[in-house]
């Protein structure tokens, strides 16, 4: 595709680093993608998220149509210039929201029809809705649309469900048509069913596209149950294409997928955590409302450059948690999104150097000790 390529630079047993070359910028692989949900990484500005590591940010399609609207956000220039970000953007399909968020949702060969979680209002999502919805956006990677169901479910449902996504996939295809700069994702379904991984994945493959995601995973079945899925899924689609599994996650989680294959990830949990107090670090989470924290004059994590650790000390973080104070979501969030920058950096540059093994082990031992005695 034109304007849209990945090249693999090493790999390190299934670990893989590469780049997604897109004529907004590169992104190096494995990338995490921080979300955008309604067009801003909440408590960040985009210069800051991009200070962090960021080469893309992740917008959400449902989000988007139902405020300030597709159409709008095309008017004003497209999502890049509408929130002030000129680097990539993938955008999802908004099948999962239909399926997390909607209420009174009716599913057919055609689509899906919900109300609106914000104002009650009746929609209707399609293949052809959603490829035309992430245009008017204008993101530089666009999802196929897909349904998606919460697991456990029976293996009928997901088999069915698998099965609609895949004739989904190729009315996505070819409502997509050539779109030079811009790249389509398929999405593998299955649930945990490897027969039926594997059917999906040969159903994509036929149709072809720029880039393949695992889907149906992170929606409740456990990180036991993910990586032993990822174990197989990752080897059934295409090596010379980028391999981005949807929601995830928690730093192991991501450590996990990378040792499995993945090269591209998004989640909400480091801004979601950072507005509630929690800290990802490398000595895992950490609490800033526990009162342990109140008279402790040491930095968050004494190794950190991020804003938070280099200038405040966890008894300022610890009062404005406890306050409400809007820094304190300003300020986590920013270590956060700085955490998992900087995991990423570290993953990459393991696998460029062969030793990912000893950089995962010395992930899960750092993690062991947990955080600093208090003081």
């Amino acid at each position: 595709m034109s304007g849209f390529s990945f090249t693999l630079d090493a790999t390190c047993g299934k670990a893989r680093t590469g780049r997604i070359s897109t004529p907004r910028g590169e992104i190096r692989t494995p990338a995490f993608m921080p979300v955008g949900t309604a067009g801003t990484v909440k408590a960040m500005l985009p210069d800051s998220v991009a200070a962090t590591g960021a080469d893309i940010l992740l917008g959400n399609t449902y989000h988007l149509m139902l405020r300030p609207g597709a159409e709008r956000v095309a008017r004003l220039g497209g999502l890049h210039a509408f929130m002030n970000w000129d680097r990539p953007i993938l955008t999802d399909s908004g099948g999962f929201q239909v399926m997390s968020l909607s209420d009174l949702r009716k599913l057919t060969e055609d689509g899906v029809t919900f109300k609106s979680h914000i104002d009650g209002s009746r929609h209707m999502f399609s293949p052809e809705k959603s490829m035309e919805i992430q245009k008017l956006l204008g993101s530089d990677i666009v999802m196929a649309f897909d349904e998606c169901p919460a697991l456990p479910a029976p293996r009928d449902r997901i088999e069915a469900s698998m099965r609609l996504s895949m004739r989904w996939a190729q009315r996505s295809r070819d409502a997509f048509g050539d779109r030079p700069g811009h790249a389509l994702f398929g999405i593998q379904q299955g649930g945990l069913e490897p027969d039926l991984r594997a059917e999906s994945a040969k159903a994509l493959k036929a149709i072809g596209f720029d880039g393949y995601a695992v889907g149906g995973l992170a929606v409740g079945e456990g990180q036991e149950a993910m990586f032993a899925c990822l174990d197989t899924a990752c080897d059934m689609l295409p090596e010379d294409r980028p391999r981005y599994l949807m929601g995830v996650g928690k730093p192991d989680d991501i450590v996990g997928a990378v040792a499995r294959g993945i090269d591209m990830m998004d989640c909400v949990l480091p801004s979601r955590s950072g507005r509630t107090g929690q800290a990802w670090t490398r000595r895992g989470q950490v609490n800033l409302r526990n009162a342990r924290h109140a008279d402790d004059p040491r930095p968050l994590d004494e190794a950190c450059t991020c804003p938070a650790c280099r200038s405040y000390s966890r008894a300022y973080l610890h009062h404005v948690v406890r306050s409400g104070e809007m820094i304190a979501g300003m300020l986590l969030t920013w270590h956060n999104l700085h955490y998992y920058q900087e995991l990423m950096a570290g993953i990459r540059a393991a696998v460029a150097a062969g030793t990912f093994a000893g950089f995962e082990a010395g992930f899960h031992a750092a993690r062991a000790e947990g955080d600093i005695p208090p003081r």
